[in-house]
């Protein structure tokens, strides 16, 4: 947890970048990312000198040469003239770090910096940055991540870019049903700021701690092979690998990828679990496509495409769990049901979590659901378990206020975790529960409409009411009444 002190911290600075002539909060987040890169930088090449120091014998792969001490960020940061400091970074350092390869610094992250540009304006904003974040214990990884994560909040709360921020307690409910292990290649296909992956990292350092560093190649593997994500947005490619590496992970592959374009058709059958929210609403020209995606569902829809895609991208028995409109369960065009059928009869469709339309709040009121699947290729959906979420701890309007988390009318994620996780108990459940399990084939029988409403029975309870005759007697006598009261009114009035 980071204090609010240093929240308070993170907002002035936010302010003074605001106040500074830096108004895009992507804009903001990126200058502070690239801060951080270097002050990381830094810390690598110190933990690699002690190394030194302690062996008697001249460093390893040293990030920065005899030369080049003044471009590390505990050098420079001592510098008292915040016009030096800031001809220092602008004039050398920046250029420095684009240029990096070689080691461990030839990153993904490394890669991404290469088209990075300085946009803090002025020496005195330079100088504020750079000491908060100076002040900031960061030995910690936990510290580091939460920090990131607290300054990728301030993008949605700035009603900007919204669309990149999945809520953080939604994709920790994925993530927990899913139940990620070490062996996992986990992949997400649309990752922007990359909140899936680092939520499935801390999954794993939290329940694997041991086992994912216990030798040399099962560190190396969860750095460098288990997380990998895509996007075709540079600004969000540094971002998100940023979010890894501060969350813990090295170097996860993120890559500047379009998935759904033709010239990435031959990715396929490489990862064991999918999380993911891809976007809504959009539309591609069949001729930018994959063309072995539009063979599985020939539409321009990118959520029908990405869900064709997340098929693609799997092994036999990956699995995966991702965010779809309603419209996708439910929708009646040709392509929309054969998408349905193929999940249904061609793979295991697992669950369908449906979620109240404010959970995107203020940036879209679209109704959402998590759709969970296996890709089998032969089948295995026997029933699909449905959850009807109402609540998820936070008010549905625009301001999405915390609410009191400890309760079930206020917060259904941890029924629908428990729930999932008991699967057993819930063949016992009545279609008027929260939720229940639907035979495969009362799913064929709908044609493969998967809305929750289709098959949630509502009971509704019969209400007792007094004869006719004692209702227009009581409404007699209540006129009685009434006329009397108005008559002593009168009286006192003359």
């Amino acid at each position: 947890m980071i204090t609010g002190e240093i929240k308070n911290q993170v907002d002035r600075i936010w302010d003074a970048f605001w106040s500074g002539g830096i108004s895009n909060p992507m804009e903001v987040i990126e200058q502070m990312t690239y801060l951080l890169f270097i002050k990381r930088l830094d810390e690598l090449h110190t933990v690699r000198e002690k190394k030194a120091n302690r062996l008697n014998r001249p460093i390893d792969k040293p990030i920065f040469g005899q030369d080049q001490q003044n471009l590390r960020w505990s050098v420079f940061r001592q510098l008292g003239d915040a016009q030096t400091l800031y001809d220092t970074v602008a004039e050398q350092v920046f250029p420095f770090i684009k240029t990096l390869g070689g080691g461990e610094t030839d990153s993904t992250y490394s890669a991404h910096m290469r088209d990075a540009r300085f946009t803090i304006p002025n020496p005195a904003l330079l100088a504020k940055v750079v000491d908060m974040l100076d002040a900031i214990p960061m030995e910690d990884r936990d510290t580091k991540g939460d920090l990131y994560e607290y300054m990728l909040g301030k993008i949605a709360t700035a009603g900007q870019n919204g669309q990149f921020r999945t809520p953080r307690h939604i994709i920790k409910l994925m993530v927990e049903m899913m139940a990620p292990k070490p062996s996992d290649t986990i992949c997400d296909p649309a990752c922007g700021s990359a909140g899936f992956l680092v939520s499935a990292s801390e999954y794993l350092n939290d329940h694997y701690q041991n086992e994912i560093y216990a030798t040399p190649e099962a560190a190396w593997r969860f750095n460098h092979d288990t997380f990998h994500g895509f996007d075709f947005d540079s600004t969000m490619l540094r971002v998100g690998s940023m979010n890894m590496l501060l969350h813990g992970v090295e170097n996860p592959a993120i890559e500047n990828r379009d998935s759904l374009s033709e010239g990435h058709a031959s990715v396929e059958g490489q990862f064991s679990l999918i999380l993911a929210n891809p976007p809504f609403a959009g539309s591609l020209d069949y001729e930018s496509c994959a063309k072995d995606l539009l063979e599985v569902v020939k539409t321009k829809k990118t959520e029908l495409l990405f869900l064709a895609l997340f098929l693609r991208l799997l092994k036999p028995g990956g699995r995966a769990a991702v965010i779809v409109p309603d419209g996708v369960l439910f929708g009646s065009s040709k392509a929309h049901k054969t998408l349905r059928k193929s999940i249904v009869e061609d793979h295991k469709l697992d669950g369908i979590v449906s979620m109240p339309s404010g959970v995107f709040k203020p940036y879209a009121g679209v109704s959402t659901a998590i759709l969970i699947f296996t890709k089998t290729n032969s089948g295995g959906t026997e029933h699909v378990w449905f959850y009807d979420m109402q609540a998820d701890g936070f008010s549905l309007d625009d301001k999405r206020t915390p609410l009191d988390a400890d309760k079930h009318e206020n917060n259904n994620l941890p029924d629908i975790l428990a729930r999932w996780n008991n699967q057993d108990a819930e063949a016992e459940h009545a279609r008027t529960e929260q939720s229940f399990l639907v035979p495969k084939a009362d799913i064929a029988a709908n044609d493969y409409d998967l809305s929750i409403n289709r098959y949630k029975e509502i009971v509704y309870e019969e209400v007792q009411y007094d004869p006719p005759q004692q209702i227009l007697a009581e409404l007699k006598k209540l006129e009685a009444e009434i006329m009397q009261g108005m008559e002593e009114l009168e009286g006192m009035l003359s």
